[in-house]
């Protein structure tokens, strides 16, 4: 009796040990009986019960990462875009996903054609510019809204859709960067241009304020000029009238001064006034 009582227990215990499992936190799965699913899908983690002849099937919990090769894409101005895109999912609904695709393998073979698909959609309804330019973000939003909608009928959620880089492919660069050489060209020439403009309106202005400057400087001089000549004079006239000999002598021999130096010749008459003062002992 002893000894079937401890067969018994033994035999409890392998199937306690068979039926129990755990799941751990980055874990969700399904229980499958005979190849089938049933009951719902454990995605609280923690230690579960099973049948001994059911098996269980462990599925990731975390977030996976979609990348693939860069591939082509026609823009809406007719550009062939390398796009290097990648996307971050989670399975959602481990049943629906066993169901669907089985495995992970099996869903990226799912999210491949889909994401790709709107991709071009998207992409293609956008010129170049716009799908580089921080019009990207919006962009990469509907592509992914509306995948994500396609992917839950897999038990896929699809957190969100981005492209690393997107750059033209090898046959039009060429084409492009002179399209770009050609329109810096063509700005260059208009800033000379307008800077030769802006060059000559200066130029005529500062001649104009020239002229304007010298006229006042010249109206000035003559001002100051005249009112010199009206005040030596005035100081001739005094000195005249005070002793006019005296005026008269003084005149003379400033005249000597300025005509008779060692080079001059001059040939006079004996009786000019002009020799007076020099006759005169």
């Amino acid at each position: 009796m002893r000894s079937l009582i401890v067969i018994v227990l033994i035999l409890f215990g392998i199937g306690i040990f068979i039926s129990a499992y755990t799941i751990d936190e980055t874990e969700q799965g399904i229980i499958l009986e005979f190849g089938r699913p049933v009951g719902s899908s454990i995605t609280e983690p923690g230690l579960h019960f099973k049948f001994p002849w059911r098996q269980l099937v462990k599925l990731e919990k975390r977030i996976l990462e979609y990348d693939v090769e860069a591939r082509e894409i026609l823009s809406l101005d007719k550009r062939r875009i390398v796009v290097d895109n990648y996307a971050r999912w989670k399975i959602s609904d481990p049943l629906q996903f066993y169901k669907s695709v089985r495995t992970i393998n099996g869903g990226l073979n799912r999210i491949d054609p889909i994401i790709y698909s709107e991709l071009r959609v998207e992409l293609g309804k956008h010129n170049l510019t716009e799908i580089v330019d921080n019009r990207r973000e919006a962009i990469m939003e509907i592509v992914t809204n509306e995948a994500r909608k396609k992917l839950n009928e897999y038990g896929i959620d699809l957190v969100d859709v981005r492209i690393k880089r997107a750059d033209l492919s090898v046959e039009n660069e060429k084409a492009v960067y002179d399209r770009m050489i050609a329109e810096r060209e063509r700005q260059a020439k208009q800033f000379r241009s307008e800077g030769e403009e802006e060059a000559l309106k200066i130029r005529a202005e500062t001649d104009k304020d020239k002229a304007i400057i010298l006229a006042n400087a010249f109206k000035i001089s003559q001002e100051i000029s005249g009112e010199g000549d009206a005040k030596a004079l005035e100081i001739y006239a005094s000195g005249y009238k005070s002793d006019p000999e005296f005026y008269n002598f003084t005149r003379t021999l400033d005249s000597y001064k300025k005509i008779i130096d060692n080079e001059s010749k001059l040939i006079l008459t004996t009786d000019s006034d002009f020799l007076k003062l020099l006759k005169e002992k």
